[in-house]
């Protein structure tokens, strides 16, 4: 995608380690999906933070990558996240296995369990979207589960979040898939059969919550058109956008109706997506936060919002929002946001010094 010249609107640590999780059979096993992916427990404070990684890029021996792979390391060692879930386009060329594991392994170094949604780019070196994620399951400390031949395309996953009264918080990671061939082809998006895996395990999770939705989030590649939606309809909604907008939303064609389903279940806050390499920003549309990760990558493909970096997502076991805020780098903290959906128009990001 070409990029635009960058707009900028000012608004503004646990320790990683592995959790015992429950076994995946003691959870509600709707029609089609796998199971849990894991179960995860608060820390010892209540707290628990995940960091996400998007559009790293890497092309393996090319030393335009480099600047991913420092990236990588220097986010981790700053957040010591306890759970890094990488948004997609993870690799941009051959050989794919050997691209996939030099970056991913940065994670399993740091002894960080972590997941994937694939992006569009990750399947178009010489394998498969299942043949991608058959490697990164043999990553250690991947958490990813297999493939389901009953459900479009292969990075569908179910993370929980539980606290001392069972599941409180629900991430749900779908694969986004790169093309379709409608009306001259297009970015792809996430297909019925997707959306019906979701809604039965959203449903699942309310039933079992007493009839109360679980708070969730959900976290793929390719935007939805909702992101494209909400910047035509900013200035007639009052909403408050934060953050960096360098280039337009790279969303499908079509609505696959994702969102209508999300917004029918009420348990969605954000939606969190990669792709644009030149957006960093959160915005409010109908109720819920529509976030883009910062850009992880590196020098394979264009990026002019700089320095790269991740975006963190801090939860609070018993908190019903979450704070987000980008990492650049250079190492300050950029737009940091307390975000309880649904919000008025006047939620507002403050900047903090950097840390040293």
């Amino acid at each position: 995608m070409a990029a635009g010249s960058a707009m900028v609107i000012p608004g503004v640590s646990a320790t990683a380690k592995m959790k015992d999780s429950h076994p995946a059979s003691s959870y509600p096993s709707p029609r089609k999906g796998s199971g849990i992916a894991r179960d995860f427990k608060y820390n010892s404070d209540g707290s628990f933070k995940v960091l996400q990684l998007t559009d790293t890029h890497v092309v393996f021996g090319d030393q335009r990558s480099e600047r991913a792979y420092e990236n990588v390391d220097k986010m981790l060692q700053i957040e010591k996240p306890d759970l890094v879930i990488h948004t997609g386009d993870v690799i941009f060329g051959r050989p794919a296995e050997e691209s996939l594991r030099k970056i991913l392994g940065i994670i399993a170094d740091h002894k960080i369990p972590f997941a994937v949604a694939l992006g569009n780019h990750d399947s178009e070196f010489g394998l498969t979207r299942t043949e991608v994620l058959d490697v990164i399951r043999t990553i250690p400390y991947n958490i990813n589960t297999p493939a389901d031949k009953g459900i479009s395309k292969a990075t569908n996953d179910v993370i929980t979040l539980s606290g001392q009264g069972g599941v409180d918080r629900v991430l749900y990671l779908f694969d986004s898939g790169r093309s379709i061939e409608v009306d001259g082809g297009g970015y792809d998006n996430v297909h019925a059969d997707q959306i019906e895996w979701y809604d039965s395990y959203s449903k699942e999770f309310t039933a079992k919550n007493g009839g109360k939705p679980v708070h969730s989030l959900a976290f793929f590649h390719i935007p939805p058109a909702e992101f494209d939606y909400s910047l035509r309809l900013a200035g007639n909604d009052g909403w408050t956008f934060i953050g960096h907008m360098g280039e337009h939303i790279g969303c499908s064609k079509l609505n696959s109706g994702l969102f209508q389903a999300m917004k029918l279940n009420g348990d969605i806050q954000a939606i969190v997506c990669g792709h644009e390499h030149n957006n960093d920003f959160v915005m409010q549309y109908m109720g819920v936060m529509l976030i883009y990760g910062r850009f992880s990558g590196c020098d394979t493909v264009y990026n002019d919002l700089k320095p790269n970096g991740a975006r963190v997502f801090e939860f609070t076991s018993g908190q019903r929002g979450f704070t987000t805020c980008v990492r650049l780098n250079s190492g300050e903290i950029e737009n940091k946001v307390f975000l309880d959906p649904p919000m008025s128009a006047n939620f507002r990001a403050h900047k903090e010094p950097k840390e040293k």
